[in-house]
């Protein structure tokens, strides 16, 4: 899987991964997989963030809370907006 290459300290975004998966433009099925994940898998799910360099919304934003802890926890910093630097955190393929 493309999102256990991402190395630590950086992100993706879910088009780049679908880009890199060979199916551009289907960044809705590269989070579709994402939240399909079982509990416990070892993809670095956290990794990915959308285009704006924001964590996606999902369900009651306890997702949110982990992930961005994750982040954090990997030296990603997050401006005032909550977004993440794209140009200076995001994966160089």
């Amino acid at each position: 899987m493309i999102v256990r290459q991402i190395p630590r300290g950086s992100v993706a975004t879910y088009g780049q991964i679908a880009k890199l998966a060979g199916i551009p433009r289907n960044s809705r099925q590269v989070g579709s997989v994402l939240k399909n994940l079982p509990a416990g898998s070892s993809v670095p799910w956290f990794r990915v963030v959308n285009s704006r360099g924001e964590i996606s919304l999902r369900g009651d934003g306890s997702c949110q809370s982990v992930q961005r802890i994750k982040l954090e926890k990997e030296k990603i910093e997050f401006d005032g907006r909550g977004r993440v630097s794209l140009s200076r955190f995001a994966w160089k393929v």
